[in-house]
């Protein structure tokens, strides 16, 4: 039986027309250099979760409106499924929060604490995150 999606052919729709897996305005970290620049520059804890922040300099080849964003989880976190788990919460956060109150032209990674990420309730994680983000693009003294 061929699904109703399906075109002529038989064959579903491309890749490219299912939704992105964060957000249309966010890319996604991968690169270690990426991370390890992050963790270089500003940084803000909150009950739920780490936020590491940089601004991205003017050569880098990378589109200088976007917004970048990284998930990571220490084994401290737990086994594959609690990191797993924490990394879906940190990935719906940013989704919901980071198109708003994120500034393109940034990288930001967030960082899962261990009990507290994939415990929390939801809404305090999207409160945790906003305070960090006040706090990270607060003027400097």
């Amino acid at each position: 039986m061929t699904p109703p999606e399906a075109n002529v052919a038989g064959n579903t729709p491309d890749a490219a027309d299912t939704p992105p897996a964060v957000s249309v305005c966010l890319q996604v970290l991968k690169n270690r250099p990426d991370f390890l620049a992050a963790a270089r520059a500003r940084r803000q804890g909150a009950t739920g979760l780490h936020l590491q922040a940089r601004r991205r300099k003017a050569g880098e080849p990378v589109d200088p409106a976007a917004i970048r964003v990284g998930f990571t989880c220490s084994k401290k976190v737990g086994n594959a499924v609690a990191r797993n788990r924490a990394k879906r919460r940190l990935r719906a956060v940013a989704r919901a929060i980071l198109p708003d109150h994120g500034r393109p032209g940034w990288d930001y990674v967030l960082i899962g604490r261990a009990g507290a990420t994939a415990e929390r309730p939801y809404i305090d994680l999207e409160n945790d995150l906003r305070t960090a983000l006040r706090k990270i693009h607060a003027p400097r003294p």
